[in-house]
């Protein structure tokens, strides 16, 4: 028998997670894929798609200018609902923490359509940290007939919270499929030119050889955390000099883009860019020193091109990279992200172990064991 199963995602971030998974499921034979996007993120998402060549068979194009998590969370159930009264899933998956995956759980489990959680069983323990992701997350736990845990540590939290042992399956983590193969990819003309317009690895000049990376857009971080996270950049800009760059692809979000652009705009070796696309985004974390974010893939991804990560948060809920050494915990305290950056920029010793320790979120073959969980 043949079995239907819809993978459901709206964002940049589940699109890169989720496109290994689809790109799996396209081979089985005993398998009838299908993609619905929310298209929570618009742009960002569509360039994931073209990126991974994936058609959505369902687009609802959600993404509307400010609205609020409640217009959002209203929209997915009002427009996810009669679509899967149309295609009648036997599975549905969706991956992480957004919006659209907490609905779009939510609204299958109403349907008795059977739930598999990519990326299951992430926890910080704190409601408001990461909001509303924690919440999020916690409620697809709840629903979920399958969780996929991208860690040892992330099932024993499903344990935790009595899930039973049977429905957790320790995987790795799919963005390590998604970086193998992206990385993989020759550089196409125009990435090429976008390097050469900003001056950008391998376009630099030679005293610019060290480059902070840099991403901060988490709701939680908007007003001073993110005042303070500008202070500390604008402090090293001005120390390092021409010996530092820093590159800031600065989210669309106008409670980003202002303080950004007020407080980092006018400094000559700060580089401001609009969102950058997954494919330059990764060609560019390769030539980085060391990237400093509050994202949660990017804890995930850096690794695995030996690119020690400093998290520009309070609370994580990925601490094997904190366990493994690959990841340092630093808050929004400009004091401390400033003392931690030139800790490893300064200090050859305290770089390389970070540099060299051990990604321990997978090993590219992710999307394989959630496939054949499936089948089974």
């Amino acid at each position: 028998m043949t079995l239907r199963v819809l993978s459901i995602f709206g964002t940049r971030p589940e699109a890169v997670k989720m496109a290994p998974v689809v790109r799996e499921l396209a081979h089985q034979p005993d398998i009838e894929s299908l993609v619905c996007v929310t298209a929570q993120h618009r742009q960002m998402l569509d360039q994931i798609l073209n990126l991974f060549n994936i058609q959505p068979d369902v687009d609802l194009n959600l993404m509307r200018p400010n609205q609020s998590l409640a217009e959002l969370t209203a929209a997915i159930f009002t427009h996810l609902d009669p679509i899967l009264s149309q295609l009648k899933p036997d599975w549905i998956l969706v991956q992480g923490d957004t919006t659209t995956v907490m609905a779009a759980a939510l609204l299958g489990y109403y349907h008795h359509i059977k739930i598999g959680h990519v990326e299951a069983g992430l926890r910080s323990g704190n409601k408001w940290q990461p909001f509303p992701e924690e919440v999020n997350r916690s409620v697809v736990g709840v629903v979920a007939d399958l969780h996929f845990a991208p860690t040892e540590w992330a099932r024993q939290n499903l344990l935790k919270e009595n899930v039973p042992p049977e429905r957790i399956l320790v995987t790795g983590n799919t963005v390590i499929d998604a970086l193998q193969h992206v990385v993989g990819l020759p550089l196409t003309p125009e990435v090429d030119n976008f390097f050469r317009q900003y001056h950008l690895p391998p376009y630099n000049s030679p005293q610019q050889s060290r480059l902070i990376l840099v991403t901060a857009h988490r709701r939680e971080n908007f007003g001073d955390p993110l005042k303070n996270i500008c202070h500390a950049l604008r402090i090293l800009a001005s120390e390092y000099g021409e010996s530092l760059r820093i590159v800031y692809p600065v989210h669309l979000n106008p409670n980003v883009q202002e303080p950004v652009y007020r407080l980092l705009g006018d400094l000559p070796n700060v580089t401001l860019l609009p969102p950058m696309d997954y494919f330059p985004f990764v060609h560019l974390m390769k030539h980085s020193t060391l990237i400093l974010t509050d994202s949660g893939g990017l804890q995930e991804e850096a690794p695995g091109l030996g690119k020690p990560v400093l998290v520009l948060r309070h609370v994580t809920e990925r601490p094997e990279g904190i366990q493994a050494g690959t990841v340092r915990l630093v808050g929004t305290n400009t004091e401390t992200i400033v003392a931690e950056t030139r800790r490893l920029l300064d200090d050859p010793q305290a770089y390389q172990a970070m540099a060299q320790a051990v990604n321990p979120y997978g090993d590219g073959k992710a999307a394989q064991r959630i496939v054949q969980a499936i089948l089974g």
